[in-house]
């Protein structure tokens, strides 16, 4: 009769109490692996307390600034035409309105009385009209001297009198892309409820914003107010019967769902950013979770096997370490819990550092937040031990008696390693369909889910490459060291599934850091390719936002400038349906290199030119005419004159200057780029001198030669890497705290070994040297396979973004090296800890007490 026959069953209290006694006794293990579910979680729950903290505040905004709002009158998305001055009138005569308002206003650049540009950062800087009797809204309260009433009167808010140090009296000027900059004087400073996160309101007398922010024929947009008892529903629906087209009929509630979405999609993109980081951060902590619960069940083989034998089944066995996951887990997820309400909070006071204009208001920690964040770290926490914990139900009892850790089997690596072969073989399958394939979508969803499969297939295969690379790798570092190089070699690869999962989790991060890091490097110089080969313009004028019509027109007059070209951005329904290019204004030919495949270079007149790319998705052909409309500004018949290549920098298609004036409202019309061509012999020195001269009065303008336009793009690309890196390292700083673990707790394993080596005359730091370079091949090995899968899925992405303008694949050899360098040092430093208490090991004690 066994053990397990006669021996009385255990109840759950025994064993929960086994679990948390052995948490309690390994301290340092249980702080290491509830940091690694720590900071995933935290990740994740930052992004949801952050993103919905910023929407609360500002839906509280627009239901502020838009209450008593019924219905909006404004144009279709598209098109910035607004409403026509006379439709006022046929409005206020629609039975159920109470109250018709014109909205007049537009996005602007207030410049004060030094000379220095007012940054609002992310927030609004936006002009409007005072409207004294407003019948609908909120009427601003004058704090500070009196409204506007004449020309050249503005008053601002207080919340930017304040932050942005405007005074009354102060003479300011006002910079809009489609008018002259003009002077103005703050004659008061008023108080809106909605006057938050640094938001520059300039209201202005109700001529001077007609002149300012429109044509003269038409509103920025029409506000209504319903009757008592008509719903805005209602009173939409009869609106919209008499709108001309190219108008539509909002309610309120829609208008303030709309606001909200924008904020959405606009906070979608951190959101995004911040979960993903988290998940990838759970991901790597899930292999060191995984492989934690593996040595300490391999370390616990005899206590449990005891337990066992004392009447404890397979499953209350297994049911003691899934219990200890899950106490991991949820202590892991509330920490996290607290540290994404710290990471949520220190990013807003960051992001509000860096000026970029955010409302304040209370942080808002939702059930969503709490439950998703709670399930999330558990669940990952108990997933990633349930495969060690089965390992350890299966332990016999006769286990107890055993000296030694059990190590994995022969046949379960075969195993792994025939199913790892599978599965790359698929990968390798999906790889080359996305690499061959025609459209830009398809091929990187191919490419992606290649991808997967290749870390998926490198996670299972590792152990085998760890032999393959540790052994050689293991000769050249280990030479210099002697026998502890070789010592190091051996225990680096003793458990190859160990040393794989403890490597693996360097892996993913650097595989997604070397990805980054070769898209950004490609489109980098994609770029730089596509503007040597087609543009010669010696200087370029550009902004961050819309670039003044009149800073190329003065640009013109600079002495030493024998041509401007200006490029507008122009968007109509062509044919029915809507289409974005270019208008053109000035001569092409002087400042781009357009490579005409057929027909002749020609946007004068109604002449258009299109890419070739266009030309094949909409059957244009030289000679074929289409229609360009703009719903209440006009129409044009044009010509295809020629068919260029494929042309980031024009666009689709490019048409002469005076169809973009023709179809473009006075209010809305600027520049995307004015490029300036120097005249022959003049001194480059000069030209740039008088062209900052003839912009000055613009103020927001950048004049940049060739190579500092490149620089700048290249610096845009550069901060974005640099933010996505500072991201990823997270998932870089979870797998040190894998290799301090591994190492740590093998340190334990070994103790008896380690003690037979002192007690032959190995010195202590001859142990700390073996611990060193262990770690360092361990963390190598994860670097060369990260880096490896980085590199070629990374051109992969880059080759799939060929038809989008990515046409040059530029391999990092210097950030690769550099991160192979770094892997180094990061298993050394790992190893520090590690390695001390190795070498502290007393030689008897470590015999004896195996």
């Amino acid at each position: 009769m066994t053990a397990t026959e006669t021996a009385r069953p255990l109840g759950r209290r025994p064993m929960r109490t086994v679990s948390v006694r052995n948490l309690r006794a390994h301290k340092v293990r249980l702080a290491l692996t509830v940091i690694s579910v720590l900071l995933g979680t935290a990740f994740v729950a930052g992004s949801f307390v952050f993103t919905g903290t910023l929407k609360k505040s500002f839906d509280t905004i627009f239901a502020s600034s838009d209450k008593g709002l019924d219905v909006r009158v404004t144009d279709k998305g598209d098109f910035s035409t607004g409403v026509p001055v006379s439709m006022v009138a046929t409005l206020e005569k629609v039975p159920g309105v109470r109250a018709v308002q014109p909205q007049i206003g537009a996005d602007l650049v207030l410049v004060d009385d030094t000379g220095t540009k007012v940054d609002t950062g992310g927030a609004p800087s936006e002009g409007r009209a005072w409207i004294a009797n407003d019948r609908i809204r909120e009427v601003p309260k004058i704090l500070q001297g009196r409204a506007p009433q004449h020309p050249g009167e503005v008053v601002v808010n207080n919340g930017a009198a304040k932050k942005y140090h405007l005074s009354l009296g102060e003479r300011v000027r006002v910079v809009v892309p489609n008018a002259a900059v003009t002077d103005a004087t703050i004659v008061g400073v008023y108080r809106v409820s909605f006057d938050t996160g640094g938001y520059l309101g300039a209201l202005f007398s109700r001529d001077q914003a007609m002149s300012l922010f429109t044509d003269g024929r038409h509103y920025t947009a029409v506000d209504m107010a319903a009757s008592r008892g008509v719903s805005e529903q209602t009173l939409a629906a009869r609106v919209a019967k008499i709108l001309a087209p190219g108008l539509q009929a909002k309610t309120g509630k829609q208008v303030r769902a709309d606001n909200s979405a924008d904020v959405s999609q606009t906070l979608g993109f951190m959101t995004y950013i911040l979960l993903g980081f988290g998940i990838v951060a759970l991901l790597v902590g899930t292999f060191i979770i995984y492989n934690t619960f593996s040595m300490i069940v391999a370390q616990r083989q005899r206590e449990l096997a005891l337990l066992r034998a004392i009447g404890a089944d397979r499953r209350q066995v297994r049911r003691s370490v899934v219990f200890e996951a899950f106490l991991i887990g949820v202590l892991g997820s509330l920490l996290g819990l607290a540290g994404g309400v710290g990471l949520a909070y220190g990013l807003h006071a960051l992001l509000e550092a860096l000026n970029m204009g955010l409302p304040s208001g209370g942080l808002v920690l939702s059930t969503r937040t709490i439950v998703i964040s709670l399930l999330l770290g558990t669940v990952v926490t108990v997933f990633a031990a349930s495969a060690p914990a089965r390992r350890a139900g299966r332990i016999a009892p006769v286990a107890a008696m055993r000296e030694e850790f059990a190590s994995a089997s022969a046949a379960g690596l075969r195993r792994r390693t025939a199913i790892g072969t599978v599965v790359g073989i698929a990968a390798a399958a999906a790889t080359v369909s996305g690499a061959t394939a025609d459209k830009a979508s398809s091929a990187a969803s191919l490419v992606g889910l290649g991808l997967l499969g290749a870390c998926a297939a490198a996670m299972l295969l590792s152990p085998v490459f760890a032999r393959w690379v540790i052994y050689p790798l293991g000769r050249v570092v280990g030479r210099p060291f002697g026998m502890v190089g070789q010592l190091a070699r051996t225990n680096a690869v003793r458990n190859p599934r160990r040393t794989a999962a403890t490597a693996f989790a360097l892996t993913l991060g650097l595989v997604l850091v070397t990805g980054i890091a070769v898209v950004g490097s490609s489109m980098k110089a994609s770029i730089n390719k596509m503007f040597d080969d087609n543009v010669s313009a010696d200087y370029v004028l550009s902004t961050n936002d819309r670039l003044p019509i009149a800073a190329a027109q003065a640009a013109r007059t600079a002495p030493g400038v024998q041509s401007v070209t200006e490029i507008h951005d122009l968007t109509a329904k062509v044919d029915g349906k809507t289409h974005t290019g270019s208008g053109v204004d000035g001569p092409l030919a002087a400042v781009m290199h357009v490579r005409m495949e057929q027909g002749r270079l020609a946007t004068s007149g109604l002449n258009m030119i299109v890419s070739h790319k266009t030309a094949t998705e909409q059957h244009w052909a030289v000679g074929t005419k289409h229609t360009f409309t703009v719903p209440g500004i006009g129409s044009k018949v044009l010509r295809v004159a020629g068919v260029f290549k494929n042309d980031n920098l024009i666009g689709p298609w490019a048409v002469d200057g005076t169809v973009y004036r023709a179809l473009t409202p006075e209010n809305d019309r600027s520049d995307d780029v004015a490029l300036v061509r120097a005249k022959s012999g003049a001194d480059p020195h000069s030209v740039r001198a008088e062209l900052k001269k003839a912009t000055n009065d613009f103020y927001i303008v950048d004049v940049r030669n060739r190579t500092e336009f490149k620089g700048m793009v290249a610096g845009q690309i550069n901060g974005l890497i640099a933010l996505l890196y500072g991201l990823l390292g997270l998932a870089i700083v979870i797998a040190i705290l894998g290799i301090i673990n591994t190492q740590a707790l093998s340190v334990i394993e070994r103790r008896r070994e380690i003690g037979m080596l002192r007690a032959v005359g190995m010195q202590r730091k001859q142990v700390r040297r073996m611990v060193y370079v262990e770690s360092l091949l361990i963390a190598v090995f994860g670097a060369v396979l990260g880096v490896t899968l980085g590199m070629g899925f990374g051109s992969l992405f880059a080759r799939t973004l060929r038809s989008e303008g990515m046409t040059v694949i530029s391999l990092p050899w210097g950030q690769a090296a550099l991160f192979l360098v770094l892997a180094a040092l990061v298993g050394v430093l790992a190893a520090l800890w590690p390695a001390f208490r190795a070498a502290r090991t007393a030689p008897l004690s470590a015999i004896a007490a195996a």
